[in-house]
């Protein structure tokens, strides 16, 4: 069963909906496989103008890794891996990305979320860096751009609940609108924004990116993650079998 659906909105703009309803969209290994092949393929998509990233239901984006996933030691790393490549595959993405903040953004969601340039809130967001409550070394390098060094901080340390309406105040939504237009408002965005040329698109792209050295970042920080996961305590806690 398939984890991942995928559509062409419009000319050029691709909606990539996470379909893990029954886990509130929680990511387990054949899933990201689904999604890292889908980033590889619009990587190379000379048409594609703007992704959206979004989901089958309003529930949730994404609430982070699938910890009932029954994984040993290895596995664990493996999926691990597998995240960390997807949030790099977000972020080196060549077009403008846009994500449907919807229901459960967590943990993996947010940091999904945070790679996308772009983000629509639905009205029931539920966002929240829930790492730091076992220990995750993730979110600074996405974070730090989008909201601020101290308010990063905040949310990192504190894995609080992050609302629409303060996801719009604090910079981390562009837009909030009625949780069952997210989508559309996103996928309209996207199709504005597939108007312009395409090349200055990719090129404005590329120009953010690399001013705030996001690849870089990114990079770094998925070193210190799948250390973690390695040599320290890592994911999942409960589904895990013996090390």
């Amino acid at each position: 069963m398939t984890g991942l659906l995928r559509a062409r909105a419009a000319d050029g703009v691709e909606v990539l909906r996470l379909d893990r309803p029954d886990r509130r969209n929680a990511l387990d290994t054949a899933s990201l496989d689904e999604l890292t092949a889908a980033l590889d393929e619009l990587a190379a998509d000379a048409d594609l103008r703007t992704v959206v990233l979004s989901t089958t239901s309003t529930r949730a984006l994404c609430a982070g890794a699938d910890v009932a996933e029954e994984l040993d030691r290895a596995g664990g790393i493996a999926r691990m891996e597998r995240f960390a490549g997807v949030y790099q595959r977000l972020t080196d993405l060549p077009v403008p990305t846009i994500a449907v903040c919807v229901g459960n953004v967590v943990g993996g969601g947010a940091e999904m979320a945070a790679a996308c340039d772009l983000r629509v809130a639905g009205e029931n967001l539920k966002l929240a860096w829930a790492g730091a409550k076992l220990g995750v070394p993730v979110g600074p390098a996405r974070l730090v751009p989008l909201v601020g060094l101290a308010r990063a901080k905040d949310l990192i340390y504190s894995g609080r609940v992050v609302g629409a309406e303060e996801a719009g105040r604090i910079g981390l939504a562009e837009r909030v609108v009625p949780t069952e237009e997210a989508e559309a408002a996103a996928i309209a965005l996207a199709v504005e924004l597939a108007s312009r040329p395409g090349e200055g698109l990719r090129r404005l792209k590329g120009m953010f990116r690399d001013y705030e050295d996001l690849s870089g970042r990114t990079a770094r920080e998925n070193v210190a993650l799948l250390d973690w996961q390695r040599y320290g305590a890592g994911l999942p806690q409960g589904g895990m079998r013996g090390r």
